[in-house]
């Protein structure tokens, strides 16, 4: 059957199907992720706040983006699986651009890429679509502009900052986008642009009307308790305390030897050992 379509996408904003898209940055969170029956998977550049350690999405390389994406497309069958372009990838050069891009489909084998901006960055989707690289894109709070932005705020509150928006909306269908996120802004506002796009608009901290929803993998899973997930983010289960008790039982159960047992162990007839000179 092969993987999902990406146009497939734009049927189910004709009759309506929500769908989900989930982060994943590894093979054994790919693998539970289309078993849950979850249409698309991204390899976003967030990997480099929740996996890699940096301040913001800001750092992430395109080899770090290549290496992340090659285990997410092994272990999915249908996924669609959509790779970020990262900051300094395409902003320098188009010819750099469309490299980058078809780099994230040959080599990582990505289903297609997503890319931040609207109107300014038309020309250059139009380009990548034409040459058959499947583009998404990202409005409202793009996390690679954050330090222009003046920290994670609310995006598109103002009568020209919504009217603004729509037009980068817009603007990317008619580039041939198959599908935009809309990130941190009013929930009214995602409604006006989900119900004018014919293609889906992907909501994360944009409210219930949009056509799907992301979640960052992490949060979702509650894999850092410790950290404060941001108000658009939900719990769904708290698997960082779970490992953590785990991880200090079987700690424990070495410490005083009660690791391994014999159900764990392997034996060997005795006149083996001796035949060796061990016993």
């Amino acid at each position: 059957m092969g993987r999902l379509s990406v146009h497939q996408l734009k049927e189910w904003k004709k009759e309506q199907r929500r769908f989900a898209m989930v982060t994943a940055y590894d093979y054994s969170a790919a693998r539970l992720v289309e078993q849950a029956g979850i249409p698309i998977i991204l390899v976003g550049d967030s990997v480099g706040s929740v996996m890699l350690g940096y301040d913001s999405t800001v750092p992430v390389t395109m080899d770090e983006i290549v290496h992340h994406t090659k285990p997410v497309v092994r272990a999915t069958e249908k996924t669609i699986v959509v790779a970020d372009l990262p900051f300094g990838s395409y902003q320098v050069s188009e010819a750099e651009a469309m490299a980058n891009a078809m780099r994230l489909l040959k080599e990582g084998g990505a289903t297609a890429v997503k890319l931040e901006g609207g109107a300014h960055v038309a020309p250059l989707v139009r380009k990548m679509v034409d040459v058959g690289i499947p583009v998404m894109g990202h409005l409202g709070l793009t996390p690679q502009s954050v330090n222009q932005l003046g920290g994670h705020k609310v995006q598109g509150r103002t009568p020209r900052a919504a009217a603004r928006l729509m037009m980068d909306a817009q603007a990317l269908e008619e580039a041939g986008a198959f599908a935009v996120v809309l990130e941190t802004i009013p929930a009214p506002v995602a409604r006006c642009v989900t119900e004018r796009l014919s293609i889906p608009t992907i909501g994360i901290g944009a409210g219930k009307y949009c056509d799907g929803q992301v979640q960052v993998w992490h949060d979702l899973l509650g894999i850092y308790d410790d950290r404060r997930p941001f108000k658009h983010a939900k719990r769904y289960a708290t698997l960082g305390a779970t490992i953590r008790e785990a991880l200090k039982e079987f700690a424990g159960e070495v410490e005083e030897s009660e690791f391994p047992t014999r159900e764990h162990s392997f034996d060997v007839e005795p006149k083996v050992l001796k035949e060796a000179s061990l016993a």
